[in-house]
């Protein structure tokens, strides 16, 4: 009878570590906060799917690429694609996107007005003084109609870029944090969500104007350039393209954050 046991336990340990070997383990970094509360979404529905997906948070937005480029995870889901590349650039390292997340929609919020066409002749508006987020607000003003900029300025757009102000606005750059104290002398501020939030206001319904979906500061999960193609990339990519992440989005963050995909599955 003890010989018997002994047999089947041994058994069962072959089992089991078999089971174990076959079981595909995915790493991928975040960063704390919406990010990491969405990949546990996403790490319960590849679970079901039997890819263990190992969650490694980082406290900064500098460790994760140089993670992701050293091998340390597989991927990661903290950024939008113009830091990745100008990270990626800055430091010679070949990431790319992966796919498409999670927008946190910066807005134009405003004391004075109720939308942006009520915005007075040489209104002044406030905006990030800091290249990324300066190009990304004048990029959605000019969508506004409100200004246009130099053909191919982009998102890397200045306030040199602008060509055409109807209005003649008058544009006060300020750190970002900043901004939301600008509310009270400004006509309006272009305030991103995090800071919208710490100052009270509620992204998704005091903006007077807001980016969309499809705004080009998506966030992104980013990989290894060449492993575009991995088999275990493309259950990843559409776990976190599911309805369940896109309720879970729209129920925990009413509104200030937008998923930035159509769903797959």
């Amino acid at each position: 009878m003890r010989k018997s046991i002994t047999i089947l336990t041994l058994v069962l340990s072959i089992a089991l570590t078999s089971l174990a070997a076959a079981e595909e383990v995915l790493k991928v970094g975040v960063t704390p906060g919406p990010h990491e509360e969405i990949m546990e979404i996403v790490r319960d529905i590849l679970a079901d799917r039997g890819i263990k997906l190992k969650i490694v948070t980082f406290n900064d937005y500098i460790a994760p690429n140089i993670a992701l480029a050293e091998g340390d995870i597989d991927a990661n889901s903290f950024q939008h694609e113009p830091y990745l590349k100008r990270f990626a650039a800055d430091r010679h390292l070949d990431l790319v996107k992966l796919a498409p997340t999670i927008t946190f929609p910066i807005g134009i919020y405003s004391k004075k007005i109720n939308s942006l066409d009520e915005i007075r002749e040489h209104g002044v508006i406030a905006i990030p003084n800091d290249p990324t987020n300066g190009g990304r607000v004048l990029v959605l003003l000019e969508k506004a109609g409100l200004i246009k900029l130099r053909p191919g300025a982009g998102i890397e757009a200045t306030v040199y870029d602008i060509v055409e102000n109807p209005k003649n606005l008058v544009f006060k750059e300020l750190d970002a944090a900043l901004l939301p104290r600008a509310l009270d002398d400004a006509d309006a501020a272009a305030i991103n969500t995090n800071y919208a939030v710490e100052a009270g206001l509620d992204p998704a319904k005091d903006p007077i104007y807001r980016e969309g979906p499809d705004s080009p500061y998506v966030n992104i999960i980013a990989v290894r350039k060449g492993e575009e193609d991995r088999p275990i990339f493309k259950e990843l990519v559409r776990a976190y393209h599911s309805q369940a992440v896109v309720d879970f989005v729209n129920k925990k963050y009413k509104g200030s954050l937008i998923p930035g995909f159509e769903v797959e599955d």
